[in-house]
């Protein structure tokens, strides 16, 4: 049953049916059903209608709803709605934009089209206007002036005044003078003579200066010519705001004395405004008044003092000592104010009656004193009347003698148990003229005692101390300090930290030029760890640089001694035996070091080098046979090979190369020396074989490669060469040697497109490489490659190859200051890079004076330079094993070519 369809179902409802009304449901009823509270007045609007009164929203649009339920209250489901109405709408408008806009477009290209603008009227004529020439365009008429043609003209007569005899005779004595003379002596009335008239008026301002720099009178000059400039900068010239500022302040500084007038500082500012604008009349008077109201005030009198004259600020000065008697300002202003010591001292006497306990005035009148006795007398007198100033117990413990000033610097000591200065000075006086030995236990009782009543200083304080010391030149106490103070405060167990703190201690000292200072605190540190090589190379390091060269070796000897195992330290003695000219002692000393280090591969160095230098070829060959016996390694095989290459024993050199090559078969060195050998021995299939061989075991030497490649290259095998790059680039990629040497082999074979081509690749992988971007610098045209060089420094500013290259290219294009410039900058990003010296001294040679010149040779002495594509061939060469940085320096130059 409750499958069948009722047939009302999707029905309408019958009119007038109320839901539930068979239950006694009487449905919903509203305002609009039952109408107004009140009955309606038929009649009235009856005759409303009658009379032709229309209801304002009689005829309003149903489907509006505007104003529908403006009477109800807004509350926020009402602002919410209206909100995504609000997005609905921009929604909508957002889709019909484009519709909108295009049909925008052409109403206005339609309106455009109905009414077009005036200068798209006239385009056409515009276009026209290309085509006239010349002649016609010239023949256009002017435009006249059409202003008032129509304009009613006066029927007034015009009037003529005819012009004075007088003003034409002005006129042409005018024009006579402003003509000029031909050559025979006629003047053609045209011609404007400006050189009589510069002449002239050069006459006129001439005159005129005379008259000014001089009496009409006397006729001597009024300008005194040295003050002239001096007076002009003294005249204050203030503007207008200057004066309104002064005026307002003025004011203001009024309102300040007259409401409060016993306020100091507004009186000296009243004054000081008035100095300021010129009136010292005026400020003399304010200041005047401003000591009648504040004589408490000694800043007062001092402002009125140095207002007046010599003279008035005495008698000033005179009244202020009156009102404050106990002002120490106002007694030592007074006491400048003299000239005489006799009259100073009459002052300063009589201020030590009223202000007996002043440490100033007594400092004062002790140096007023010419005679010492004179002095002691007052120090004598001022040390009873003031016991807690240790600056005057000092001053008369120096005036006395030895014996006295001890007295004097007990008693001192008893009245002042808490001060340090008393005791170091004791410790002073005992360096200077006593036992130097008692300072050490003089400086230890001071700490212990100061500690007693709680007045030790901490240990920066005191080291602050010793440095003050050591700039007074009491060496002696300035070391006791340093040991006995130098632990306060640090964990003694915590030996680490302890040897940290005092190593940076030492390096302040000598950062600030205190070098007893660090001395001391080394030699502190060295007696604390005795065995500590690092402790031992910082010391020697400092007497090296700040010391003579006995107490370096006396250190070295002692550090040795200590640390037979630290090798720095023997070699530090023997360097400084071997540039002392002591080349014997230089070999003792080594032969002790090879006996406690016998392994030590530096050591035998060392020694080799001292014997190669004398020349002793033999003693260095015997030296080299016990090093490979004891030592063995790689870098002493190589130094006995190059003593046989420098001797020229190639037979026994080889020899030495096959041993070191079967022991050490990938040290790339050993096979570059091996195949220069049979080069030299002109053998270059033995060579080209070895560094086949070569790449095999050693396949990272680049080196190597770039060896191969050139010696295939020289014998004629330029395709060869190339695969040798090729696979070296493959076996070590983003290497840049590689990239460089594959342009040049296509450059030497005039192969220009493909060197370019290599060029763009290696910038691709290797876009920081100075070395890359110079081959492609200098690949481009001339006028390219300035542009080139901008790109390369974007990519490697800081590399001293591509500065040096601009550098360069600055001095091909004659500009002498930018390329010294650039020269200097590359120096300075790599000291190392001998290249960069090499081409500055070769530019100074060309465009350089002497001292700029010596100037190259002493940065380049100073870097020490070891790198360089150009410079390590000059300095490996075997004929340049023992000249100098400044011949090789000089050596590298003369092979560059710009």
């Amino acid at each position: 049953m409750f499958s069948v369809t009722k047939d009302f179902m999707g029905k309408p409802a019958p009119p007038g049916y109320v839901a539930g009304i068979g239950r006694g449901a009487m449905g919903f009823t509203t305002r609009s059903d039952i109408g107004p509270a009140k009955e309606p007045d038929f009649a009235t609007e009856l005759k409303a209608k009658e009379d032709g009164e229309n209801d304002s929203e009689q005829y309003q649009d149903p489907d509006n709803e505007v104003g529908l339920f403006s009477s109800n209250a807004y509350d926020q489901e009402d602002e919410e709605a209206d909100k995504v109405w609000e997005m609905i709408d921009a929604r909508m408008d957002e889709r019909r934009k484009a519709r909108r806009e295009a049909r925008e477009r052409e109403e206005l290209a339609k309106y455009r089209k109905e009414r077009p603008k005036i200068s798209q009227q006239f385009s056409d004529l515009k276009r026209q206007l290309s085509t006239l020439d010349e002649d016609a365009w010239a023949a256009i008429p002017e435009v006249g002036d059409l202003v008032g043609k129509n304009r009613k003209r006066s029927k007034v007569p015009e009037r003529y005044t005819p012009l004075p005899d007088s003003v034409l005779a002005a006129a042409r004595d005018q024009a006579q003078s402003a003509t000029t003379a031909m050559d025979n002596g006629e003047s053609d009335g045209m011609m404007t003579d400006f050189k009589q008239i510069g002449q002239a008026r050069d006459k006129v301002l001439g005159l005129k200066l005379d008259q000014a720099s001089s009496d009409s009178a006397s006729g001597k000059t009024t300008v005194d010519p040295k003050g002239y400039l001096t007076d002009l900068n003294s005249v204050a010239l203030k503007t207008a705001t200057e004066i309104g500022d002064i005026k307002k302040a003025r004011l203001l500084l009024n309102s300040v004395i007259t409401t409060n007038p016993t306020h100091a500082p507004g009186w000296i500012a009243a004054a000081r405004l008035e100095e300021a604008a010129g009136k010292n009349v005026q400020a003399r008077n304010i200041i005047q008044k401003g000591c009648q109201q504040c004589p408490k005030s000694e800043d007062v009198w001092l402002e009125a003092a140095r207002l007046n004259t010599l003279e008035n600020a005495k008698i000033i000065l005179a009244d202020a000592v009156r009102s404050l008697p106990q002002s120490v300002k106002i007694w030592l202003k007074a006491v400048g104010l003299e000239s005489d010591n006799k009259n100073k001292k009459k002052v300063l006497r009589r201020a030590l009656e009223f202000i007996p306990n002043s440490v100033k005035l007594w400092r004062t009148a002790v140096n007023l004193e010419e005679n010492p006795e004179d002095a002691k007398v007052l120090l004598s007198r001022a040390v009873e009347l003031v016991p807690l100033s240790v600056e005057l117990w000092l001053a008369l413990a120096r005036l006395e003698t030895f014996e006295k000033a001890q007295q004097v610097l007990n008693k001192a000591r008893s009245v002042i148990p808490t001060s340090h200065e008393i005791w170091i000075a004791a410790a002073r006086l005992q360096e200077e003229h006593a036992d130097p030995t008692r300072v050490d236990g003089i400086i230890s009782v001071a700490v212990k005692r100061l500690a007693k009543v709680n007045a030790s200083l901490s240990r920066e304080d005191w080291l602050k101390e010793a440095e003050k010391c050591e700039a007074n030149g009491s060496v002696i106490t300035c070391q006791a300090i340093v040991k006995a103070t130098i632990a306060l405060g640090l964990d003694e167990e915590d030996a680490d930290d302890l040897e940290s703190t005092w190593m940076d201690d030492a390096e302040a000292c000598i950062a600030r030029g205190a070098i007893e200072t660090a001395r001391a605190i080394y030699a502190h540190a060295i007696k604390t760890f005795p065995g500590d090589k690092a402790i031992w190379q910082d010391a020697a390091l400092l007497e090296k640089n700040h010391g003579t060269s006995q107490s370096l070796e006396e250190l070295l000897q002692r550090a040795v001694k200590y640390c037979p195992q630290a090798e720095v330290l023997w070699l530090m003695g023997a360097k400084e035996k071997w540039l002392a000219g002591h080349v014997d002692d230089a070999r003792m000393i080594l032969t002790e070091a090879i006996r406690a280090n016998p392994d030590s591969e530096q050591i035998w160095l060392a020694a080799v080098k001292i014997e190669s230098e004398a020349h002793e070829y033999e003693k260095a060959r015997t030296v080299l046979e016990v090093a490979r016996k004891q030592s063995g390694t790689a870098r002493v095989y190589i130094k006995s090979i190059q003593l046989e290459r420098q001797m020229k024993e190639y037979d026994r050199c080889l020899a030495l190369l096959e041993e070191a090559i079967a022991k050490y078969p990938t040290f790339d060195k050993l096979w570059l020396i091996k195949g220069q050998v049979l080069l030299t021995l002109d053998q270059p299939q033995k060579a080209r074989e070895t560094y086949n061989q070569a790449i095999k075991h050693c396949p990272k030497s680049l080196p190597l490669w770039i060896s191969l490649a050139r010696l295939e290259e020289q014998l004629g095998m330029v395709t060869k060469a190339r695969n040798t790059l090729e696979k070296a680039r493959f076996a070590n990629p983003k290497a840049q040697e590689l990239w460089v040497e594959a342009i040049r082999v296509e450059r030497r074979a005039d192969n220009l497109s493909a060197a370019k081509a290599l060029a763009a690749k290696a910038l691709q992988e290797c876009p920081t490489s100075g070395s890359v971007w110079t081959e492609a610098i200098y690949m481009e045209a001339r006028p390219q490659r300035k542009a080139r060089s901008v790109d390369a420094l974007k990519k490697c500013e800081h590399d001293s190859v591509i500065v040096t290259t601009v550098a360069r290219l600055f001095w091909a294009d004659r500009k002498i200051d930018k390329a010294r410039n650039w020269f200097g900058k590359a120096v300075q990003i790599d000291p190392d890079h001998g290249d960069a010296f090499a081409w500055w001294y070769k530019f100074e040679l060309q465009h350089g004076t002497q001292d700029q010149q010596d100037m190259v040779i002493k940065r380049c002495v100073q870097a020490e330079p070891r790198h360089g594509e150009r410079w390590q061939p000059v300095a490996k060469d075997m004929d340049n094993v023992f000249r100098r940085t400044e011949e090789i320096l000089k050596l590298c130059a003369d092979t560059l070519e710009q």
